[in-house]
Order: C-alpha cells, then sequence, then structure tokens
C-alpha cells in the first residue's frame, strides 16, 4: 500500500520529525545504512530551509518506483513545498556548501544535488518547489534519464496511507501511466489502488482498454477504484487515453489544455461494457496531467514555460501546491502524475 509521510514544517522540532519519517522511509525501501542517512540528511536539510528560508512550508515523503525503467526497487523521494518569497539566486544556491543559515548543516541543496539520485527545483516569488530521490545507487543513476513520469501523492489528514497510486512502466516504445483512486480513503481505499499497480506492472505490455478489463478482475476482491491509463507510442507519436471513474486528466499540446474525460463506473466493482479510447497527438513539449479528485475540479494549468520545462514530478507538485487554498480544504486523498516524456529526469 502508498506510505506516505507528510510533515508540516513551522518550527525547529519538525526538522527532527522530517528525519525520523526519512529514516523510516529509508528502511521501507531497503537503503543500506548509508544511503538512508544520505536521506535523511537531503530531508534535514530541505526541512530546514523550509522554516529559514519560506516561513515553514511542508516535506512530503513516500516510496516511488524509478518511473518507466521497469525496475521496482523504490526510491524515497522527498518533496518540499512552500509558499515563501522564492530563492533569489538559484546559481548561488546550488553550489555545493552554499548556506545562508545559521540552523543549517552547512550541506546547501548543492550537496542534496551531489548526494540524491535525482533531484530537480522550481522556484518563483509564489514559493519554491524541490524534489529529491535517493535509491541504493551511489549517486546520479543513467535509469533516472529515462523517467518519462513523476507525481506525487498526499493523504486526508496526514493519515499513513493514501487511497491513491500512481505508477510508469515501459515496456518497448510504448510508456502506460496509471493513476488508481481507491473508494474512500484509508487502508481499503489504499488497498484498492496498490491492487491496480501490482497488475499493471503484469500486463503494460496490453493495450490501454485490455489493460484496464484486467484490472477490472484483479480489483474484484478490493472495494474498488476509479482508474485513468494512458500509453504513449513513442515510435508512432500517439497518446491513448482510457478511464473509468472520477479521474480527471488534462492534455497540453502547442500551448492550449484539453480535458479528457472518463467513462462513469468503478474498476472491480460497476465496469462498463465497452470502454471508450480516445487517440490523441503527441508532440513535442506535450504533457498530460492526470489527477484524482482530490484535487479541486476547477485547478488552473501552469503557465510558466519554466515549470513545464521540469522533471514531471516538479511540475506535479506544484500544481497539487498552488491548487490547495486554506478557504477550499482537502475532504480526500489527492494524486497528481504527469507525463512529459522529453522532460529531464532531476537536474535543475
Amino acid at each position: 500500500m502508498t506510505r506516505v509521510w507528510v510533515v508540516p514544517v513551522h518550527d525547529s522540532t519538525r526538522v527532527r520529525d522530517a528525519r525520523v519519517a526519512t529514516e523510516e522511509a529509508g528502511a521501507r525501501a531497503r537503503l543500506d545504512t548509508h544511503r538512508t542517512a544520505v536521506a535523511a540528511l537531503v530531508a534535514t536539510e530541505l526541512a530546514t530551509n523550509l522554516l529559514k528560508h519560506a516561513g515553514g512550508g511542508s516535506l512530503v515523503i513516500d516510496l516511488v518506483d524509478r518511473p518507466g525503467t521497469g525496475v521496482r526497487g523504490p526510491a524515497v523521494q522527498l518533496v518540499a513545498l512552500d509558499h515563501g518569497p522564492g530563492i533569489r539566486d538559484v546559481t548561488a544556491a546550488m553550489r555545493d556548501g552554499h548556506t545562508t543559515s545559521e540552523a543549517s548543516l552547512g550541506a546547501g541543496l548543492g550537496t542534496c544535488l551531489r548526494i540524491s539520485s535525482a533531484f530537480d527545483l522550481y522556484s518563483t516569488h509564489r514559493g519554491t518547489v524541490a524534489v529529491a530521490r535517493v535509491d541504493q545507487g551511489a549517486g546520479p543513476e543513467e535509469t533516472w534519464s529515462a523517467s518519462p513520469a513523476g507525481g506525487i501523492n498526499v493523504p486526508l489528514a496526514q493519515a499513513e496511507y493514501s487511497g491513491d497510486a500512481w505508477s510508469c512502466v515501459r515496456s518497448g516504445s510504448r510508456v502506460t501511466l496509471m493513476l488508481a483512486d481507491g473508494l474512500g480513503h484509508g487502508d481499503k481505499a489504499a488497498q484498492a489502488s496498490s491492487a491496480a499497480v501490482d497488475e499493471l506492472h503484469r500486463v503494460a505490455h496490453l493495450p490501454s482498454a485490455e489493460i484496464l478489463r484486467h484490472l477490472n478482475l484483479a480489483l474484484r476482491p478490493t472495494r474498488g477504484a476509479a482508474v485513468a491509463v494512458a500509453q504513449l507510442d513513442s515510435g508512432s507519436g500517439e497518446l491513448v487515453f482510457t478511464g473509468v471513474g472520477n479521474v480527471g486528466a488534462r492534455l497540453r499540446t502547442t500551448g492550449s489544455w484539453e480535458h479528457l474525460v472518463s467513462h462513469p463506473g468503478i474498476v472491480g466493482a460497476q465496469f462498463p461494457a465497452t470502454v471508450p479510447v480516445r487517440r490523441l497527438r503527441w508532440e513535442p513539449g506535450s504533457l498530460l496531467v492526470l489527477h484524482s479528485d482530490g484535487l479541486p475540479s476547477r485547478w488552473v494549468p501552469p503557465h510558466d514555460a519554466d515549470v513545464l520545462a521540469h522533471n514531471p514530478a516538479v511540475v506535479a507538485a506544484t500544481i497539487l501546491r498552488d491548487a490547495s487554498s486554506a478557504a477550499s480544504p482537502v475532504r480526500d486523498d489527492t494524486c497528481v502524475a504527469v507525463l512529459a516524456s522529453d522532460r529531464p529526469a532531476g537536474r535543475p
């Protein structure tokens, strides 16, 4: 099931909480002592930056597969989100050892970049989003450069498990991105979405409509889920989209956004007799966003070309951060996954 640690960082005690949560995540990812310590150092530095430079924020920690590589061994993903003033000089901040805070370890974002398996950062006057991944490798790995997708998953009310899940699998020239939203939230919903992820890795070589039919059988012992499946064929430049249930999807092509509509139903419970399939042209610079209904339906897509050029996980985290509002509290788990086959895997 999708275990997520959400650490609000608004005072110095939460920096320790971020480190402890990351150490637990490292143990679950079966990282060795050294790589777990690396992940904890990155978490400590990110949390310290949130506190000292942004006036607070959140650190979201979870386990992710190497997206699109077919390798199931998880990495620890750390996402720092804030609405602070932003980083005035990103180039200086990315220098190894750079720090402007007495409370910092002095590692700096440059060291986070160097010791992480993947790292990317986006900062404006509206705040900063930083994403780091740490796996068992000793440093940045070439496998991450093949990563066409990224995402963020936040459970309702800082629960241990999210009922949402996403996964991306590469099979030949075909990349398949899936987002599953288990009915409700909590453990039972997480069981449904996790079953969808497991089945996807067994049937990702099939066409999208066939994948959904296999998922329907796999999810019958669970309470069911809303599921969207998108397949990109890099050879033909075609995107195929299929969805059942309340999963949102938007495609950006040539500067404009288009809604992709899923068919009513529940995968594993109320599956439609016919699954509509949409075929769309995928062009250089195209970007697909899948999201669960935890994201407000009227969220505004980012128009900043700079963020759209970043790693898909950074794009996903920025969408989630900017769609949230204290006036409109989240009432469900929230997951956002982005497919962008020509984006960097993890570098500023």
